[in-house]
């Protein structure tokens, strides 16, 4: 594990937050739990019949004595948790009835734990789609105060390179929002930006990139970029963020220098906002495989309270990793 992994892992632990893991029949994730648990990241719990729990722990060759497994269909809080996901969801016409039911569905079971201060953030994906994960955490959680768009960064740590934070770099929106139009663009450019502050403590220098700098070149798309980076400094006065930018001239100091002389980003940037999800999605697989960057996520950014989603094909490592990120999330304040 990376020196920047590890920062992240110190910020859960000090943070002592409990992480929701609802795909408690997973050995994966039971094996996940253990982990969390035993290195001190997080209270974890799983949401499962305790009985299979139990099963999938004894598959994994792992001791689940001490961690909380909780059954949605008989929690003692299932009709507290439906009482409140009936007042969030009565006027687009969920019943009570319905809120019961779906009180007793592990997603929303751990939303709603979530939202009743009975957890501080979920961890989710491993068994579920990405839909099913985020669907429940907008009705429930929402978006954060003065957030429209839930969108997702991916953590890139390259070694041996002195570009971003010292190979540390935030690439966004490289996982969920398709098309953002310039108010999304905006607000992933701030969120993320927050984010790096958040999880690293590091000054975040936001650029937003695009195929030219500075009027190289003249396009609608360009045009999007630009007023996306304006409005977005609008909405975070504070914030060090510059665009548009050629990846170039927001990575290296000269280019940057000579490209776009007197910005307070460019040649420093070490968060990276894309114009849309093909460059970003495209961006961060090839930082991956050509400079073996180590890349964490999609991690979702936006939600009023934490919310995560995993790869269907992930390993308890990286449960382990995504819950500490999540963890070290919710000691963030919007």
């Amino acid at each position: 594990m990376s020196s920047v992994m590890d920062g992240i892992y110190a910020r859960a632990r000090q943070a002592r937050k409990t992480i929701v893991l609802p795909e408690g029949i997973d050995t994966r994730v039971v094996k996940a739990a253990v982990d969390i648990r035993s290195r001190g990241l997080a209270t974890p719990i799983l949401l499962a019949k305790p009985g299979e729990a139990q099963k999938f722990a004894r598959e994994s060759g792992v001791d689940i004595s001490g961690i909380e497994v909780i059954d949605p269909a008989t929690s003692p809080k299932r009709q507290q948790y439906a009482d409140i996901l009936y007042e969030l969801r009565k006027k687009k016409g969920v019943t009570r009835d319905e809120a019961y039911r779906l009180a007793g569905d592990t997603l929303y079971h751990g939303v709603l734990m979530v939202k009743a201060g009975d957890a501080d953030g979920e961890v989710s994906g491993a068994t579920h789609s990405t839909a099913d994960t985020v669907r429940p955490a907008l009705q429930v959680l929402k978006t954060a105060p003065g957030v429209s768009i839930v969108s997702a960064f991916f953590i890139m740590i390259v070694p041996d390179c002195t570009y971003g934070e010292n190979g540390l770099l935030l690439y966004a929106d490289s996982g969920l929002v398709m098309n953002p139009n310039v108010n999304e663009l905006a607000e992933i450019a701030v969120c993320t930006g927050r984010t790096m502050k958040t999880l690293f403590g590091v000054e975040p220098r936001v650029a937003l990139l695009s195929f030219s700098t500075k009027g190289s070149a003249s396009h609608p798309l360009v045009d999007k970029v630009l007023e996306a980076t304006n409005l977005a400094r609008s909405k975070a006065p504070d914030m060090l963020i510059d665009g548009e930018l050629q990846a170039d001239a927001a990575l290296v100091p000269w280019v940057g220098e000579k490209k776009a002389p007197g910005s307070p980003v460019a040649g420093r940037a070490n968060v990276l906002i894309f114009p849309d999800l093909q460059a970003g999605n495209i961006a961060y697989k090839l930082t991956e495989r050509l400079a073996k960057a180590e890349a964490y996520g999609p991690i979702l950014q936006g939600i009023a309270k934490p919310v995560n989603d995993l790869s269907r094909g992930c390993d308890s490592e990286d449960i382990v990793n995504v819950a500490a990120v999540t963890a070290a999330q919710a000691t963030q304040t919007h």
